[in-house]
């Protein structure tokens, strides 16, 4: 007589027949400008054969050797926008895709990037490709940089005080707010010296315990970015963007974004204005993820999540031993 099914299906292990058992809701965060450091992706590429072969495309695709600068440095051409922000983007990625390898996105339900990993986030949640997306990066880096040296921006950490205290203070100065981190931290923006005058005389208009200035190179995020945003719109026009497979959020908005032509508009925008960085965190933990994974250098993105939704789980990927085998 032939074994009856039920005995047979009983020796075997169900997470081999299903191995979507193993898996758990998972959010992807991924790095702005600011985080890189040089060394950056070295044990990714040494340690992982799919994100050498990522690193090596970019190197193609690129007009200098990624690789190198990431690796070895120096500070001060990695720091550079038209460089930080493409090594940036492909270490995220390549996180995101060793994680994918080794089935820790088997129920991948979102991605959200602050500013240049908001791209990076499009990347992985299949707006575009890694080589499309790779050229997005750079262009924006590149356009950025210009608008840096054509202008002579300044920023400055705002730490407490109500987004109430925020907008006079901008107001009374001329100058915008850059990021919303996450509860009491926010980044002004601007020209440099009116900046330098809202760091000066703060404390008048909210209870503001420190304010201080930022060394960049220019003022993210801020009207001064205006002809960075009309030649990056102009060049968006003949990329092609597709629906979003997980949901991604939007720094122009603190919530998710879906339809190509909105998440278009929303990068061209996100240029020049405000990252809502902390509505998005809080809106995707709202959802109830059970694991945040930030994917990037500095575990800052991972220290913000903690201010702004304390109860979300969250760790920070960024050598190839971080990541879970």
């Amino acid at each position: 007589m032939p074994a009856c099914p039920l005995t047979f299906l009983s020796i075997i292990d169900p997470l081999a027949l299903f191995p979507s058992l193993h898996s758990m809701s998972t959010a992807l965060l991924f790095s702005g400008q600011g985080a890189q450091v040089v060394g950056m992706g070295k044990s990714l590429y040494e340690g992982s054969a799919l994100a050498k072969g990522l690193y090596d495309r970019a190197a193609q695709v690129l007009p200098f050797d990624l690789r190198q600068v990431c690796f070895e440095g120096p500070t001060e051409v990695l720091t550079e926008t038209r460089v930080c922000q493409p090594a940036l983007y492909v270490q995220g990625y390549a996180i995101a895709q060793v994680l994918k390898e080794r089935g820790k996105l088997n129920d991948l339900k979102a991605c959200l990037g602050l500013s240049l990993g908001e791209l990076t986030a499009y990347a992985v949640a299949g707006v575009w490709d890694f080589e499309t997306g790779l050229k997005v990066v750079a262009e924006r880096g590149r356009l950025m940089q210009l608008a840096c040296d054509q202008t002579k921006g300044g920023m400055a950490a705002v730490i407490g005080g109500t987004r109430d205290d925020i907008a006079k203070l901008c107001a009374a100065f001329d100058i915008d707010a850059a990021n919303f981190n996450c509860p009491g931290q926010v980044v002004i923006s601007g020209d440099a010296e009116k900046v330098a005058q809202a760091v000066a005389r703060a404390k008048e208009f909210g209870a503001f315990k420190l304010v201080k200035p930022l060394v960049v190179a220019g003022a993210y995020h801020s009207r001064l970015m205006e002809p960075a945003r009309q030649a990056f719109e102009a060049f968006l026009q003949g990329i092609e963007f597709k629906r979003p497979q997980v949901a991604v959020y939007s720094n122009t908005t603190g919530g998710t974004l879906a339809e190509p032509a909105d998440l278009r508009a929303a990068l061209v925008k996100q240029v020049v204005s405000s990252v809502l960085w902390e509505d998005d965190c809080k809106a995707a933990a709202s959802t109830g993820i059970a694991q945040f994974y930030e994917c990037g250098p500095g575990g800052v993105l991972a220290g913000m999540m903690k201010r702004s939704a304390p109860e979300a789980p969250v760790a920070s990927l960024h050598e190839f031993a971080d990541i879970p085998a």
